[in-house]
């Protein structure tokens, strides 16, 4: 049932792509398994980050199972489509029985997708890893799939109106190696190690997106170490406690 929902809502994406013309260049897909269970870990920078990574999981002929809020899957839309496309809900009340439900679909070889960082990164620079993902993977025995995703933050991201227009954005996607998650290791050392993968495949995608912003009205998508007027992670921190 869930790939008759996921492969129509699969191609209407690529649809939208093709109407707002979107650049999209995506490396390191090879990566990913043809088969079996794994984790899919990126930034988040974009509340459209969960459409890319698992269009970068396509070329493999697999489908991303992406861990998500739970208030997503009450949505009257997008509700039903969640659910059909075997999405996990998140109750972070009761985030133990997300964590059961992701087990099950990686044994059963499922590739699931998850967001470390939890929220969206309002700096646009990575923030720290929670251990999920790690610990996911050696109760599994699957491996984890790094990757990093840039200018999808153009699109749609927390604190700025929605860009939908025919803008020709370039989106770049980057695919890392796999990180093994093995048992005899501490789940907060294979985090760090993961989070490390993360940052050199952010970096890649970031020198190699193909354009700068047009002028001083169009640098808030880049983060205030690149140059551009995002707030940095210690204003954000600021904010919080006032």
């Amino acid at each position: 049932m869930a790939e008759l929902v996921y492969r129509p809502v699969v191609g209407f994406a690529r649809t939208l792509f093709k109407v707002w013309d979107l650049k999209i260049d995506c490396q390191g897909s090879e990566n990913i398994p043809r088969s079996g269970g794994a984790v899919l870990v990126s930034n988040h920078i974009s509340y459209l980050d969960f459409v890319f990574n698992g269009l970068a999981a396509l070329p493999q002929k697999r489908l991303v199972r992406f861990m998500a809020k739970e208030s997503v899957f009450r949505h009257r839309v997008s509700g039903p489509l969640m659910r059909g496309m075997k999405h996990i809900p998140v109750d972070r009340r009761q985030g133990e029985a997300a964590y059961e439900h992701a087990l099950r679909s990686l044994r059963s070889g499922e590739i699931v997708g998850v967001f470390p960082e939890a929220t969206i990164s309002q700096s646009f620079t990575l923030k720290s890893f929670k251990s999920g993902a790690a610990r996911l993977a050696q109760e599994a025995g699957v491996p984890l799939i790094p990757m990093a995703v840039w200018g999808t933050q153009r699109l749609w991201t927390k604190g700025h109106p929605r860009n939908f227009r025919r803008s020709h954005t370039p989106i770049t996607i980057r695919v890392g190696e796999a990180v093994e998650a093995s048992r005899d290791k501490y789940a907060g050392a294979i985090t760090r190690q993961l989070r490390e993968r993360v940052q050199e495949l952010l970096e890649a995608a970031q020198r190699a997106y193909p354009v700068r912003p047009k002028g001083p009205d169009d640098t808030w998508w880049m983060p205030a170490h690149l140059g551009g007027t995002a707030p940095t992670p210690e204003q954000l921190r600021q904010s919080e406690t006032h």
